[in-house]
């Protein structure tokens, strides 16, 4: 069944299928072309930080080499499903993969999941360990990161951070882990690490604020001092 939240306004790192590029819209000029000679419905699009407009999703297509990136807008009618970073966590499919032994974000995943779990942490899996778990279609690499999310919507001290930061340790690869509040999304490491600032990234851009469970500034990212 699709997520109720997808349906009504997809959040960041999800992923999101269509049927046609008819209901894409190139975020600047026009789509490349290597978008046409790639496109299959099997591969997800990825939701990325925007503002809403005229019910369009911002999206980022990804191609099937790395360097094939582009950002684009998909029409809330062209979407046809809808999986967030946390479904894919409790699908649990890394555990039927059939490299499960051999790729380090496989392996760290299989040391995580229950710290997660003993946790009680509503977390889930971005990037491209996301998107192959998701859609089967390979993404990972040996050196890959291991991009995971937490859904923060009340505020956490930087001294639990740290404790998270600590109790999700491995050595199996380099891990990418963002507390998500209800304003955007805040590297765990750098709020562990405490101060007066640090990066908020939110559909209008990133933001340098000493709250992130706070609104930040209207004003426009690159006017802040």
């Amino acid at each position: 069944m699709q997520n109720p939240v997808c349906a009504t306004r997809p959040l960041a790192h999800s992923l999101v299928w269509c049927e046609s590029t008819e209901a894409l819209t190139a975020a600047s000029d026009r789509l490349p072309s290597w978008v046409a000679d790639a496109w299959n419905t099997s591969r997800p699009l990825v939701v990325r930080r925007g503002p809403v407009i005229d019910q369009l999703i911002p999206v980022g297509i990804r191609g099937p080499a790395r360097h094939l990136r582009c950002a684009a807008w998909l029409t809330q009618k062209g979407m046809s499903r809808c999986v967030t970073p946390q479904q894919i966590a409790q699908q649990q499919a890394w555990r039927t993969h059939p490299l499960q032994h051999r790729l380090p974000p496989l392996i760290a995943l299989k040391q995580l999941a229950p710290i997660f779990e003993q946790l009680a942490l509503c977390w889930g899996i971005t990037g491209a360990t996301g998107f192959e778990l998701a859609s089967g279609i390979t993404a990972l690499r040996p050196d890959s990161d291991l991009d995971l999310n937490i859904i923060c919507p009340q505020p956490v001290s930087s001294k639990q951070a740290q404790d998270w930061l600590k109790a999700l340790h491995t050595d199996d690869c380099r891990i990418d882990l963002q507390l998500e509040t209800p304003y955007g999304a805040v590297a765990l490491v750098e709020w562990a690490r405490g101060g007066s600032k640090c990066l908020l990234k939110t559909n209008l851009g990133p933001f340098l604020v000493a709250d992130p469970w706070a609104a930040p500034p209207l004003q426009p990212p690159e006017t802040q001092v």
